[in-house]
């Protein structure tokens, strides 16, 4: 059995898009951690997408914005998985098709379905797969570093992912009743993944994290994904209802002396 423990349990994961997704990468972790992944991935077009990545992998249709599929879902799995033991929640979507908006100007219908399909999607799942959940399962969903930074161009997207994370331990309470089961999130730094490319300006952002590190150097998807396979796991048993920030550092260290010299010197 490997350190982590994850050796034959039955892991639900959501969000793959493509091999820069993190949730590509937790898969793949799991898999060479031995355990058994379910792969959830939001259209059929995005299967047949994913189809070579997938081989022969378990792979259902979901889109969370539908109720009937959640609930197909949650009978499929049922179907064919006496026991869940863990989820991993890699959902998330806001429309840029407008380009870079004030916050103020944010739609009400924009608003409202990133909220359903970034945070509410994670309630739905958790309350669809319950009766499927073991006794220690371990839930986990993939936010971001810091949700009061006020970064202008990634707009309304930072109050839905502070909703995700109040939602991360509303659940742990609520389902404290019923067993173990943990719900954790990961606070991703910027990362290199096709979502984040679809964001207006978000390379000179990437760029001003990166230089904002104490590494001075990104942070890479696997490892977020490897801070996730650890909260998956037995090993993590005493984490519950928390936000591990995996950001290299950069929280602390806005005012490093080469940016401010650079701010400085540029104004």
């Amino acid at each position: 059995m490997s350190w982590l423990q994850l050796d034959g349990r039955t892991v639900v994961v959501t969000g793959v898009a493509n091999k820069k997704s993190v949730a590509w990468h937790v898969g793949r972790g799991l898999e060479d951690a031995g355990a058994r992944v379910v792969y959830v991935v939001r259209s059929e077009a995005r299967r047949d997408s994913v189809a070579k990545l997938m081989g022969d992998r378990e792979v259902h249709v979901c889109d969370v914005e539908r109720q009937d599929e959640v609930d197909a879902l949650r009978a499929a799995l049922a179907e064919r998985h006496d026991a869940i033991h863990g989820l991993v929640h890699s959902i998330a979507f806001a429309n840029y098709s407008d380009g870079w908006k004030a916050f103020h100007e944010t739609r009400k219908d924009d608003f409202l379905q990133a909220v359903d399909i970034s945070c509410y999607s994670l309630i739905n799942l958790a309350n669809a797969l319950k009766d499927r959940f073991t006794k220690d399962a371990s839930v986990v969903t993939i936010s971001i570093s810091d949700t009061t930074m006020a970064a202008e161009n990634y707009g309304y997207m930072a109050p839905i992912k502070a909703a995700l994370d109040s939602a991360v331990v509303f659940l742990a309470k609520s389902f404290s009743a019923m067993g173990e089961v943990r719900f954790n999130a990961v606070k991703a730094g910027l990362l290199k993944t096709s979502a984040s490319a679809g964001i207006p300006g978000y390379l000179d952002s990437y760029l001003y994290g990166e230089a904002a590190t104490l590494r001075k150097r990104g942070v890479a998807t696997a490892e977020v994904a490897d801070t996730a396979l650890f909260l998956l796991s037995p090993r993590s048993a005493g984490i519950n209802a928390q936000g591990v920030v995996v950001d290299a550092g950069m929280g602390v260290n806005y005012f490093d002396r080469e940016l401010v010299k650079k701010a400085v010197d540029d104004a």
